[in-house]
């Protein structure tokens, strides 16, 4: 089981950044194996992402932003 986090490195929200940052503490301080898969510079990532995020999950306006968590391909949160 990999989990996979998808970030945005260069997002300009401060928000989308803390979040990444918060996530990403959580998994390796509790030493949980993740995969980081960045949406701003692979675009397969970001299509693969937005695809796979479920509907009753997605934002009411918008594409779904990051950080995503992926078990495989089962969406996380």
């Amino acid at each position: 089981m990999v989990i996979k986090v998808y970030i945005a490195s260069s997002s300009g929200s401060t928000a989308i950044k803390k979040q990444q940052q918060d996530v990403l503490g959580f998994l390796e301080a509790n030493k949980i194996e993740f995969e980081e898969k960045d949406i701003a510079a692979n675009e397969e990532n970001r299509k693969w992402m937005r695809e796979n995020v479920p509907e009753d999950s997605r934002p009411a306006s918008g594409n779904p932003l990051p950080p995503r968590l992926f078990n495989d391909s089962r969406y996380l949160g």
